[in-house]
């Protein structure tokens, strides 16, 4: 049986400039020389309890592939599945949030499908804009070039350690507000200057997302522990091993790419391969660039930390 890949790549065409043959946050086509869509779908199950915020959540998260991307969102479809007897309202509390989240962006809803299903699952398949000029991808990065995130991490330990009333309410909206932030201001002050690279922080957590953008490239991410930013309480978590279980498939998966500063404890090792829901994006682009980057950002209200650095090579280095 052929692979998946060589199957796929059958049905290739010109047009698409980002598909399969590179792990990239979403799919590119271009429809003329001076637009191309950018097309991705994303849901998930609840990761808090209450119903509006899980859909403002869910919508952010599927949506950010598109700003990982460089574009802008224009167009969604709901994909939800609920159980038969999910209070009505608890499921218009839901779709409100993913809607009332869509149009901060922008964005319509334009319908969806939903199937019945003992667990709730609910997200967007989303369309976005972008010049075919214009396109971000995970390659690219350039040995020089700054890090830079626009969102903090430990949201993934904060809503795990919650849900054995293990994380305290200040961290649990700490996650929530940064969860639903949208990655769309972090976007265009990417795209309003120069950038070489970019992603967002998702399940495979900053370590597995760098990795990613790194493969085969020729470069060498550093991260700055200590410049790495924290939602409050996501430390004191990690040191009581909170971690959800995609913390261990993470570590296991990325590990052998990762040399770590030997003062960098165990349990802040694991906190960075933890996985992230609706994280920021993490840019490179040339040192250059940054004062003018957070100039942007200030301006639109949207926070950056420079975390690290580029170095020839390969693999990734945490200091």
């Amino acid at each position: 049986m052929r692979p998946l890949q060589e199957v796929f790549a059958q049905v290739e065409s010109a047009n698409l400039l980002v598909g399969l043959e590179h792990p990239d946050d979403a799919a590119v086509y271009k429809i003329h020389e001076g637009a191309a869509v950018i097309l991705t779908v994303d849901f998930f199950p609840p990761i808090v309890d209450d119903p509006y915020d899980y859909g403002a959540i869910a919508a952010a998260n599927a949506m950010s592939d598109v700003y990982a991307m460089g574009g802008e969102v224009v167009l969604a479809l709901n994909i939800a599945a609920f159980p038969a007897d999910l209070p009505l309202d608890t499921v218009r509390e839901i779709l409100r949030g993913g809607a009332e989240k869509v149009r901060e962006a922008g964005g319509v809803i334009a319908g969806g499908h939903t199937i019945d299903d003992p667990e709730p699952k609910y997200g967007l398949a989303v369309m976005g804009l972008i010049h075919p000029d214009k396109v971000a991808t995970k390659a690219g990065a350039q040995p020089g070039d700054k890090l830079l995130l626009t969102k903090p991490l430990g949201v993934g330990i904060v809503t795990t350690a919650f849900k054995s009333n293990a994380a305290q309410a200040r961290s649990l909206e700490e996650a929530i507000v940064s969860m639903s932030q949208l990655n769309r201001d972090a976007a265009r002050a990417m795209t309003g200057g120069v950038y070489h690279a970019a992603t967002d922080v998702t399940g495979f957590g900053l370590l597995g997302n760098a990795w990613e953008m790194i493969q085969g490239g020729g470069a060498r991410f550093s991260f700055y522990f200590d410049a790495l930013p924290f939602v409050y309480g996501a430390r004191a978590l990690a040191d009581d091993w909170l971690f959800p279980g995609g913390a261990n498939r993470n570590e296991a998966a990325y590990r052998d790419h990762v040399d770590f500063a030997s003062h960098i404890s165990e349990e802040m090792r694991m906190l960075i391969f933890t996985p992230e829901t609706s994280g920021g994006l993490l840019i490179a682009l040339p040192p250059d660039e940054v004062d003018a980057f957070h100039g942007r950002c200030a301006a639109l209200g949207q926070p950056a930390w420079v975390v690290g650095e580029v170095l020839a090579g390969e693999g990734i280095e945490v200091l």
